[in-house]
C-alpha cells in the first residue's frame, strides 16, 4: 500500500520580505557598467569602502580558503600606477609618442576610487580546488562590490588592459606565485547616465537536462 506524502504549501513571505526583495531586483536591474573616465568626486567614503568590502566577503568561497585579494590605490600612489601604464605602452610600442604615454599615465587618475582585484589562481594549500572555482569566487566578490557601490549612489565598473599581465604591474602590487591581476574595479559619482541597456531574456541563456 502506497502512502501519499502531502506538502505543506509554503507559508506567503512577510511584507516585509517581499520588499526587500522587490529592491533587491531593481537594485541588480538598475546597475550599470560605467567607465573611470565617467567617475567623479565624490567619491565613497572611508565607511562606504568598508562596506564593499564587507559585501565582497559574502562570495561563494569553497573551503574558506580566501582565493583572491583587493589592493585599493590611494591618490599619493595614482603616479606610481601611472609609471607602470606608460611602461607598459612603450613595451608593446617602442614608437609610442609622449601624447601616448601621458594619455596612459592619466588613466591612473581616473575615478575617486581605484582597486586592483587578485586571484589565487594555484597553491600549495588547497590544490584540489581548481582556478576556475577560484575565479568564479573572486567574480561573486567583485559583482556583490558593484551593487553595494550602485545601492549608496555611485557609479561603478571593470576596466582591464594589457597593462595587467606586465612585470612592472607585478611588482607594484606584490603579486606571490600563483596570483594573476584580474581587473580594477572603479567607482565614483556620475553626472549623466545613459539609458539601462537591454538585457538578455533567461529563455535566452537558460536550458534544461
Amino acid at each position: 500500500m502506497s502512502t501519499v506524502t502531502e506538502r505543506t504549501p509554503s507559508a506567503p513571505a512577510s511584507p516585509g520580505a517581499l520588499a526587500y526583495a522587490e529592491l533587491a531586483a531593481t537594485i541588480i536591474q538598475t546597475r550599470q557598467q560605467f567607465g573611470p573616465k565617467r567617475l567623479h568626486e565624490p567619491g565613497p567614503s572611508d565607511a562606504q569602502v568598508q562596506a564593499f568590502f564587507q559585501a565582497a566577503a559574502a562570495a561563494p568561497d569553497h573551503g574558506q580558503i580566501l582565493p583572491w585579494r583587493f589592493v585599493v590605490v590611494p591618490a599619493h600612489r595614482r603616479d606610481a600606477l601611472g609609471d607602470v601604464f606608460a611602461a607598459a605602452l612603450r613595451e608593446r610600442d617602442p614608437n609610442a609618442n609622449d601624447h601616448a604615454l601621458v594619455e596612459a599615465r592619466d588613466k591612473a587618475h581616473r575615478a575617486p576610487f581605484l582597486a586592483l582585484a587578485i586571484v589565487r589562481e594555484r597553491a600549495d594549500d588547497h590544490p584540489e580546488i581548481p582556478a576556475q572555482e577560484r575565479l568564479v569566487s573572486l567574480g561573486c566578490a567583485i559583482q556583490n562590490i558593484l551593487l553595494t557601490a550602485h545601492a549608496n549612489g555611485f557609479g561603478a565598473g571593470l576596466v582591464s588592459g594589457q597593462a595587467l599581465d606586465t612585470g612592472g604591474m607585478r611588482r607594484l602590487f606584490g603579486l606571490r606565485d600563483g596570483e594573476r591581476a584580474v581587473c580594477f574595479l572603479a567607482a565614483g559619482s556620475v553626472q549623466h547616465r545613459k539609458p539601462i541597456r537591454p538585457r538578455p531574456r533567461p529563455e535566452e541563456f537558460v536550458s534544461r537536462l
